[in-house]
């Protein structure tokens, strides 16, 4: 619009003294002065006009509103923090504001991550998805086996997504998350060496209580770009996902809810409990996050987090 704003500069009065010169050498009388100044007035408020267009068009839209809401009752005493968005009222609900705010490892609710890009790039084909086990015994039985990808999903099987994480690169990761505007974007850990939980290669990675965080408002934000009305990526890819990020258990949710769980620990300790997605309600989705910190006196599970979230879902849409 600048270029076009520059040519305009020169263009109308080039074209002013044209016209005045042919009008004089045919002894048109009408046409003086005055009409000059009236064409060149005509100009400058066209040109002021674009700039005032120029302007609109490259002004941000007004940010979200935040309410800040004492959900305090369904934590019951635990560390933690609560957020959800209505992009039908721009409106950022948050409980703890301070902890909403503070980036954590995502630990297993980053699998929404690697599946979105996974199965946008034709590396997961959830009609053959079934990855080998190695013959490695892992604490949770139900990785043990070959195993799909709907099935990895809901185990959280680490094996699983660490492989599919390899396959889908550094370089592609990074950009990915770029894209995605995900919590501190840092893949540094690419091997998740700094998870002192684990040094098994098959069950860390720079998701797991290493180098990538994120705030729990970062992660309603990137579920709203994943899921929302201008998302980029495709029905099929967000159906899939959606398919295994149902909450299916019975008389647990009044409206569709749609979510991951994620738990981290360091030296065996809980330091991060997580369960991140959207809820389907009438009024179109709610994008939502609920977060645990370590608590010394009480039990903190991703399964809580998870419990506490479909609870205040319930109880306000």
């Amino acid at each position: 619009m600048r270029n076009n704003m520059k040519n305009r500069k020169y263009f109308y009065p080039l074209i002013i003294g044209i016209m005045t010169a042919l009008l004089t050498f045919t002894g048109c009388s009408n046409y003086n002065d005055s009409n000059t100044e009236t064409m060149q007035q005509d100009v400058e408020k066209s040109a002021e006009t674009d700039s005032t267009s120029e302007k609109f068009s490259e002004a941000e839209s007004p940010e979200p509103t935040i309410t800040e809401i004492d959900w305090s009752d369904y934590f019951g005493g635990l560390n933690g923090a609560a957020v959800i968005y209505d992009p039908t009222e721009e409106n950022y609900m948050i409980y703890n504001k301070e902890l909403a705010l503070t980036q954590r490892p995502p630990c297993s609710t980053f699998k929404i991550i690697s599946s979105l890009i996974s199965l946008e790039s034709g590396i997961i084909n959830p009609d053959d998805s079934v990855r080998p086990w190695s013959g490695e015994i892992f604490w949770n039985e139900d990785w043990n086996r070959d195993i799909t990808f709907s099935d990895a999903f809901r185990t959280s099987c680490v094996w699983y997504f660490r492989q599919v994480t390899d396959d889908i690169g550094k370089e592609k990761m990074q950009a990915e998350l770029n894209k995605l505007k995900y919590g501190n974007c840092d893949i540094s850990d690419w091997k998740g060496t700094l998870n002192t939980n684990s040094d098994n290669p098959a069950l860390t990675g720079f998701w797991i209580e290493s180098s990538l965080k994120i705030s729990p408002k970062e992660q309603v934000e990137v579920m709203e770009r994943i899921f929302g009305n201008d998302s980029t990526y495709t029905e099929k890819t967000q159906n899939i996902l959606k398919q295994v990020m149902l909450v299916t258990e019975p008389n647990v949710t009044d409206i569709p809810v749609y979510g991951k769980t994620g738990l981290g620990a360091a030296e065996n300790i809980v330091v991060d409990a997580w369960f991140t997605g959207f809820a389907e309600t009438i009024d179109g989705n709610k994008y939502f996050c609920v977060y645990l910190g370590q608590s010394d006196e009480q039990e903190t599970s991703s399964a809580i987090a998870k419990q506490i979230a479909i609870q205040i879902l319930n109880d306000n849409f």
